[in-house]
């Protein structure tokens, strides 16, 4: 079990747009929550980052990955295709944060085993109010997985 106490969360987020990283860096900021978060800015990075590949060689296994779906690149579904099809990452949870309201990346998310969907409002108040319940849910409530260390 990962809390809080144990250390510090590790929360990657894979977004391409730097006011969105920017918001979400000041909402954890305020968070109760003693956390550590990790940016890449396109879905190619994303993969070697999680793979400790190129320049991510030294980095750590994320807890909880938010994930953009519109990145250059790769975009968000082929990175959320890698990811839970690979035996050593398909147990970290990954939560779609995105601007898309479409029915078909919903279910396109869900048929990949996103463990969420969240669409980004457009209104600070809003986005703020969607990280407290971020924070509330996957960073304080749930329990996520130990790190997996394949045999």
């Amino acid at each position: 079990m990962i809390t809080h106490v144990d250390r510090a969360i590790e929360i990657l987020l894979v977004e391409d747009n730097p006011g969105d990283v920017r918001l979400t860096q000041e909402a954890l900021k305020d968070s109760k929550v003693f956390h550590h978060l990790n940016v890449v800015r396109d879905g190619e990075a994303a993969i070697h980052y999680l793979r400790h590949e190129h320049t991510f060689e030294e980095t750590v296994r994320p807890d909880i990955i938010f994930l953009d779906l519109n990145l250059p690149k790769k975009d968000g579904r082929q990175v959320l295709e890698e990811i839970k099809t690979d035996e050593r990452l398909r147990e970290i949870p990954v939560v779609i944060l995105t601007t898309s309201r479409a029915e078909h990346d919903v279910v396109a998310a869900y048929a990949l085993h996103a463990n969420c969907y969240i669409q980004k409002p457009v209104d600070l108040n809003q986005f703020w109010d969607i990280f407290r319940a971020i924070e509330n849910f996957w960073l304080k409530t749930v329990t996520l997985p130990p790190e997996f260390k394949p045999v």
